[in-house]
């Protein structure tokens, strides 16, 4: 059976107490260990504590620079394999064996990040504070102020226009996630909307406003977990995505419980793990069946599975679930728009170029990636397509290609802070090693560390 969460824990603080354990009996002190790994020195304190828990290419690194004998890296994936466990059976809805607690808990008792979040609480009247001091962020013209303050204020007595109202709240909250350039700019709004739904579910609620306030919290826990995977805070966004699942599945929305296993498979393919992101990818297309035919669920799902396909070598799978993916072009213009779900096949060329590097295939890859490039509408995804390019140059040993756009793919860093486009980068390094001998490749390599050395030290 699998470990309880609090066992979880305690294995992150062992794994961490062995790490400080190894780095205090080396001549090396936290700062030269962040930099070795590229984190800063806090987090090296983070993660000694238990409180912070990188993955697995940090273990590497660290387990040969303090000569562990590979003793982090078995201790890192028995925390990995026992999590993964408990993550996919609650995310389909398996009940996981956890201790109980002393005091009766409510059904949702905190937002993302409660440890923090929780220090600045939850005043109802906070909601309303904070639309007027966004400003702009929150300026959506039909916005019923009035009616978002009284229910937040208010919890147990909701109607279904303050409902709507909550709706168009989520609504503008996607769309400046969407715009912003730091995408931690909509972290604190979200909160609050969180608060007050969360509030009104721990009051007596009907059936049908019940289903809509856990719609509306699975939607904002999704939103929740973009924002902390953008971030690189993998673990944040994975309680996020559980959460949405859980909620989405008390209001049997299978395209949203869908949506949100699909972005947790994806935390395990950016990292590599891609046997970890296979079952809920395989769960994922079993209830997007179950959705409205008329969402693009079921070919979102696909082309996240030709990654997991691309990451296992397998390219004819890969190739039929962007075949899949692209069937979404029938669908035309009836798909529902949501914030939620925002695939409508615009991105398929730069996705079908990511799985073809992953795959080692730079003839397939640039074909589709030089036409992503045009299409690129925001520096985020522009740099992402970059990256992509740049290793397309060091598979085919064409340098000059390697260093034109990684350059570009750093300059789109510095300019969104984005840590997606980082992480990205920080994984071109290891395709640098073969030209390390170049004067202008090694400056690319030192500059890209220090993109990747300051956005770990801002989490």
């Amino acid at each position: 059976m699998a470990r309880t969460p609090e066992a979880i824990a305690e294995l992150r603080r062992a794994l961490g107490a062995a790490l400080r354990g190894y780095r205090e009996a080396s001549p090396l002190d936290q700062t030269a260990i962040g930099r070795i790994t590229a984190y800063s020195r806090t987090s090296i304190s983070h993660i000694e504590a238990g409180r912070q828990f990188p993955g697995r290419g940090f273990w590497e690194t660290a387990d040969r620079a303090l000569e562990a004998s590979g003793e982090l890296l078995t201790q890192f994936d028995r925390v990995v394999a026992d999590e993964k466990q408990i993550r996919i059976a609650e995310l389909q809805g398996v009940p996981v064996r956890r201790n109980p607690p002393a005091t009766r808990q409510p059904r949702f008792p905190g937002t993302p990040h409660d440890d923090d979040w929780q220090r600045d609480d939850v005043n109802r009247r906070e909601l309303l504070r904070l639309v007027a001091a966004t400003g702009s962020l929150l300026a959506i013209p039909a916005f019923d102020v009035d009616r978002v303050q009284h229910g937040a204020e208010h919890p147990r007595r909701l109607d279904p226009a303050t409902v709507d109202a909550y709706e168009q709240l989520n609504a503008e909250l996607w769309t400046k996630f969407a715009e912003s350039r730091s995408k931690r700019d909509v972290l604190p709004a979200a909160q609050q909307q969180l608060a007050a739904i969360n509030a009104s579910l721990n009051e007596p609620q009907g059936a049908d406003m019940r289903r809509r306030l856990c719609t509306l919290a699975g939607d904002l826990f999704q939103l929740c977990g973009e924002i902390f995977f953008d971030s690189d805070s993998y673990e944040d966004a994975a309680r996020c995505y559980a959460e949405a699942a859980h909620v989405s599945k008390e209001a049997r929305e299978f395209d949203l419980w869908a949506c949100a296993m699909t972005r947790h498979a994806f935390i395990s393919i950016y990292e590599r793990q891609y046997k970890h992101a296979s079952p809920l990818l395989d769960g994922a297309a079993q209830l997007a069946v179950r959705g409205n035919p008329s969402r693009t669920t079921r070919y979102w799902v696909a082309a996240v599975q030709a990654q997991t396909y691309a990451g296992l070598g397998n390219l004819p799978a890969c190739q039929r679930a962007l075949d899949k993916a692209e069937q979404v072009a029938n669908l035309g213009s009836t798909a529902p728009a949501t914030g939620w779900l925002r695939f409508e096949g615009s991105r398929l060329d730069e996705e079908r170029g990511a799985c073809y590097v992953t795959l080692r295939r730079p003839d397939l890859a640039e074909p589709a990636l030089s036409k992503a490039l045009g299409q690129a509408t925001s520096a985020r995804r522009r740099g992402s397509v970059l990256v992509d390019l740049a290793t397309v140059g060091a598979q085919r040993g064409d340098v000059d290609q390697l260093l034109m756009n990684g350059a570009a793919a750093l300059d789109s860093a510095r300019q969104t802070a984005s840590g997606y486009v980082g992480r990205k980068l920080g994984d071109l390094r290891e395709h640098l090693v073969p030209y390390l001998g170049d004067r202008h490749v090694r400056y690319l390599d030192s500059q890209i560390k220090d993109v990747v050395t300051t956005s770990g030290s801002k989490q």
